[in-house]
């Protein structure tokens, strides 16, 4: 049985990837910012170990983590939890660009770093679930974009790092997936939101499953993923 560590198994893409490893069986441990979204978690995925640590100050992540018990197994680790935060680099304040970087980049280092040495006992899988904006930034995305940036190239650098341990590194970048970020996005950009124009979360799933499954041959590097209609 493999275990997962999974951060935004709360809603969008993450829960549907949680949901999915869960039925068949896998072991989860589902990270959440608070002791009350791991109670709901929990529930949710009855089974399922949490992990409590605010990803917005992830100077604290060590502390936070040294008072709970951490899987002494862990075979793949994915970053799928995110924020965003849409504004011109005029209006755009540094606590805006902070949360984002800290809960984006900074946040998903830190845990990579905690878990690193499990993953090099289980010769195991690191996804970075990035976005279209860690590719090319457009107006009003400077920040996030920065983010997402900064993740794409934490993943090459780890992905060189590890490789001789035997831990694959994959990105990921969905387009625009119906989820609660993408309502969030929308009301920002002043729009009407229809969930039918976007991709399905379990499509996005499909596509981290296939990457966390392929035989140990091979790894994918970086996937993208687009809306089909």
């Amino acid at each position: 049985m493999a275990t997962h560590v999974i951060t935004g198994a709360g809603s969008g893409i993450g829960a549907a990837v949680a949901r999915r490893l869960h039925a068949r069986g896998d072991d989860l441990v589902l990270h959440a910012r608070d002791a009350g979204r791991a109670k709901e978690l929990a529930a949710e995925f009855p089974g399922a170990r949490t992990l409590v640590g605010d990803l917005a100050d992830p100077d604290r992540l060590s502390w936070a983590f040294s008072h709970q018990s951490l899987p002494g197994q862990v075979d793949s680790l994915l970053h799928i939890a995110g924020v965003v935060d849409l504004g011109p680099v005029g209006d755009l304040t540094p606590k805006s660009w902070r949360h984002q970087l800290n809960v984006n980049l900074v946040a998903p280092a830190e845990l990579t770093r905690h878990f690193l040495p499990q993953l090099r006992a289980s010769r195991g899988h690191v996804i970075f679930v990035n976005s279209g904006a860690g590719l090319a930034a457009h107006a009003d995305w400077s920040a996030y974009a920065a983010s997402k940036h900064g993740l794409k190239a934490l993943a090459d650098s780890l992905r060189h790092e590890e490789h001789a341990n035997g831990v694959r590194i994959t990105s990921v970048y969905p387009g625009r997936t119906a989820s609660p970020m993408q309502v969030k996005v929308h009301q920002q950009e002043g729009k009407d939101y229809d969930p039918q124009k976007w991709i399905d979360p379990e499509s996005v799933a499909t596509a981290i499953l296939m990457s966390l499954d392929l035989p140990r041959d091979a790894e994918v590097n970086d996937l993208t993923v687009r809306p089909g209609k």
